[in-house]
């Protein structure tokens, strides 16, 4: 499996492609600000031709590119339906110091297609299989997606919902962290400690590093499992 990324744009957004390998299909997870042409330089490097772009959450800094790479390839956007509204309307995302940064205003719009995706999903794109787990409490429709490599061990864009030492914030609109802890505790915390976590933010990682040391995860107990948790 190939996996590829960089960091888009001012808020250094981690944007990914997934693929089984070069020269195949692939997926894009995340194209945030600026990310068109990194994006396409990516593409050709590793000779890819993208058959989806994933959304892990609705923030702008994820999504600012999101119609331009989807409409330019011809491919459809996947979000969780509860994020939706924030392709077109990213200020209902936004806490009020913020938007009045960027002057109340920031026009994005919609791809020409878009899915929506649902809890417990299994995603068959570009030859690979995406796990769909909604993972709520940054926004009330953040994802992560998990998919296998041939070697077994699974890997997990997590978008904002865990990074290396950190946990996404939850005081925008539309964040909870009780939803947060949940969400990490009965989606995150029950994975293997080598299950590696690409996050939307920051440097790669994995649960078992996380459980051990990450400060808001202390604490936080993974369901046993069988037991119907």
């Amino acid at each position: 499996m190939l996996v590829a990324g960089f960091p888009a744009g001012s808020f250094q957004t981690n944007c990914y492609v997934v693929a089984a390998g070069q020269g195949e299909a692939c997926v894009v997870v995340d194209p945030g600000q600026d990310a068109v042409e990194p994006l396409d330089a990516l593409l050709t490097e590793h000779r890819l031709t993208p058959v989806a772009v994933l959304l892990t959450h609705g923030h702008f800094d994820h999504t600012f590119s999101v119609a331009p790479v989807c409409d330019g390839h011809d491919v459809p956007a996947w979000i969780h339906p509860d994020d939706r509204d924030l392709l077109a309307d990213p200020m209902k995302g936004l806490s009020r110091e913020a938007a009045a940064f960027f002057g109340g205003r920031i026009e994005l719009r919609e791809p020409r297609e878009v899915r929506e995706l649902a809890d417990g999903a299994a995603l068959e794109l570009a030859g690979l299989t995406l796990r769909v787990d909604h993972t709520p409490g940054h926004t009330p429709g953040s994802v992560v997606f998990t998919t296998p490599t041939e070697e077994g061990v699974e890997v997990v864009l997590a978008g904002d919902t865990l990074f290396a030492g950190s946990i996404g914030r939850t005081d925008l609109p539309g964040g909870d962290h009780e939803q947060m802890l949940a969400s990490l505790r009965d989606k995150l915390l029950t994975k293997a400690d080598d299950t590696v976590v690409l996050p939307g933010h920051g440097p790669t990682t994995t649960v078992g590093r996380e459980r051990a040391s990450n400060p808001f995860l202390q604490g936080v107990e993974a369901p046993v499992r069988g037991r119907g948790l």
